[in-house]
């Protein structure tokens, strides 16, 4: 890993007013996004507030990987869904907060070892540190 801080460059681009926004950043492929259903648009792009809850699921994966591998934790498969809860709050829109349900496939024998590691992961998550919503972690682990 680099020394600290990093820095994260990410710029937009609009063609026109009536046109999509494309996020752009050095390295991955630029991404269009567009407001959600919920604020009038169509739903078939990426928003701002999909992007944050999709952070928040990598995030959690991508830490749960690490920590795994570094526990030397047997495992087969990890499906996360994250529901991010957008709200008002004193006249103002917030994330309040965001519920990880994670379900975990471990071998005989690791089952007691993996809500440990789950519950490691959501708490060395960087983005759900950074953010003000609560966070609640829900998990399974299936012996298979």
């Amino acid at each position: 890993m680099q020394e600290f801080p990093h820095h994260y460059h990410v710029a937009t681009r609009v063609v026109d007013a009536d046109g999509e926004v494309v996020i752009t950043s050095s390295g991955p492929p630029d991404l269009a996004t567009a407001p959600p259903v919920e604020f009038g648009g169509t739903g078939e792009r990426w928003s701002p507030e999909t992007l944050l809850t999709a952070a928040v699921c990598d995030c959690f994966t991508l830490g749960f990987k690490a920590i795994a591998a570094a526990s030397r934790l047997t495992w087969s498969s990890l499906d996360v869904k994250v529901t991010g809860t957008l709200d008002r709050i004193d006249r103002k829109m917030q994330f309040t907060h965001f519920v990880i349900v994670a379900e975990l496939t471990v071998p005989a024998g690791q089952e007691s070892r993996a809500p440990r590691i789950l519950e490691k992961a959501e708490e060395a998550c960087l983005i759900t540190n950074s953010l003000s919503g609560k966070v609640r972690l829900e998990s399974k682990v299936v012996v298979g």
